[in-house]
């Protein structure tokens, strides 16, 4: 994707949507942020404006807008940050190890979320942040960042244990690739927890995601069928959207009984192959839709 693509009107409604006046961050940092999402969605393609603004209104702007205060060391922004996704961080880190041992990760992660370093007498910022690109939450991203930087640190141990011989049953059995036993499971909880989020919203808004996602009319004709404004559609998926992520996360968690890490691996697999949520078909069981 060609940069300088993003429409600025467009732009300075994202930021607006965004909250970002909220971390002091100017709009031109806010639209490199924008450019840089959309250069990694669509790397070997330049998309329509159409698919353009779909996905940029598809993104976690708050999260995003967040992130990129941090990284450019806003204070106010760090407070709120720390307060909000250390216990996300704990509670990752106490699922994939409740002995305690991941919590160092943990608080390793935030020196590079930081990002201050020294080069040649000079400091210099390269904060991980730059790597948040917004297509999921932040506290996903970190969750997966965190369970990442685990199997990382696993793997390195296992590599300084001594080799086994090669004819032994430990080395054969560790030359097939590891199983994923609970990929199937997952992706059909998270497809049921999804269907269940599509049927407590309410027929409007349910509506409003079958034309915008599902007929893939734009904001304005959106707009123009419901007699709102465009920038008011835009708010209300937003919105929706939000309403979901949060319905899907706790069903997993309270109704499936799963932890952080798990319900991380269950947005990965489903990011991976979205094939099992066919929005069309689960909102087409929809009688308020169907008419």
């Amino acid at each position: 994707m060609r940069a300088g693509r993003i429409d600025r009107a467009l732009i300075e409604r994202l930021h607006q949507e965004a909250k970002a006046e909220r971390w002091h961050l100017p709009v031109n940092v806010f639209a490199d942020a924008l450019e840089a999402s959309a250069a990694r969605a669509f790397v070997d393609r330049n998309p329509s404006s159409r698919e353009l603004e779909r996905y940029l209104g598809s993104l976690h702007l708050e999260d995003l807008a967040l992130a990129c205060a941090c990284a450019a060391g806003d204070d106010t922004a760090w407070e709120y940050f720390m307060r909000e996704q250390r216990p996300v961080l704990y509670r990752t880190a106490d699922a994939l190890d409740p002995g305690g041992t991941v919590r160092d990760l943990a608080d390793s992660l935030y020196a590079d979320l930081y990002g201050i370093q020294e080069r040649k007498g000079t400091r210099e910022r390269q904060s991980l942040f730059r790597y948040f690109h917004g297509r999921s939450s932040l506290a996903t991203w970190l969750r997966a960042v965190l369970s990442q930087r685990h199997v990382d640190r696993r793997r390195a141990e296992r590599r300084m244990e001594p080799l086994p011989d090669e004819a032994s049953p430990v080395a054969m059995a560790s030359a097939a690739p590891p199983p994923e036993p609970d990929r199937t499971r997952y992706l059909a909880l998270i497809r049921q927890a999804f269907g269940r989020a599509l049927a407590r919203l309410g027929a409007r808004d349910r509506l409003r995601l079958g034309c915008y996602y599902v007929q893939e009319l734009t904001l304005a004709q959106t707009g123009r069928l419901l007699r709102e404004h465009e920038a008011t559609v835009s708010r209300h998926l937003a919105r929706t959207r939000r309403t979901i992520r949060e319905d899907v996360e706790r069903q997993l968690r309270v109704d499936a009984a799963l932890g952080d890490a798990q319900i991380t691996l269950c947005f990965e697999y489903v990011m991976e192959d979205a094939g099992p949520l066919d929005l069309a078909e689960m909102l087409a069981a929809d009688d308020e839709y169907k008419k």
